[in-house]
């Protein structure tokens, strides 16, 4: 996925009334009278919204009549998810190295423990 194409995605999700139309879509398509029922906000402004989301490719409406469905395009959270996995799995790899060396580092020091006790006791 392009990086501005992540972008416009990311900014897309970043408004929590675009979450939630995300959310609610998942569940089932909708018109938009339906998706703009629990907004105490105008039909304009959840068109707006919706603009946005289909922007980012994220909704889409199929050409046709009133009223249209809008639909979720999940192929756009395949792409976000490899692009979020890349990532987690790099921070992943960076924290077990960080593991590894603590690890050995407190192996090191009961080894120094041991050979300090058993010079005490002679």
């Amino acid at each position: 996925m392009p990086a501005d194409t992540l972008t416009r995605v990311f900014s897309a999700l970043a408004d929590p009334t675009r979450r939630d139309m995300v959310a609610r879509l998942a569940e089932r398509d909708a018109t938009v009278n339906q998706l703009a029922e629990p907004y105490r906000m105008s039909l304009q402004a959840v068109y707006k919204h919706l603009k946005v989301l289909e922007d980012a490719g994220v909704v889409s409406r199929p050409p046709g009549p009133q009223p249209r469905t809008v639909r979720l395009e999940t192929e756009v959270f395949d792409e976000m998810n490899a692009w979020i996995e890349l990532y987690r799995e790099r921070a992943e790899r960076r924290y077990r190295r960080l593991d590894t060396l603590l690890e050995a580092m407190r192996d090191e020091d009961m080894r120094d423990e041991e050979r300090d006790d058993h010079d005490q006791d002679r």
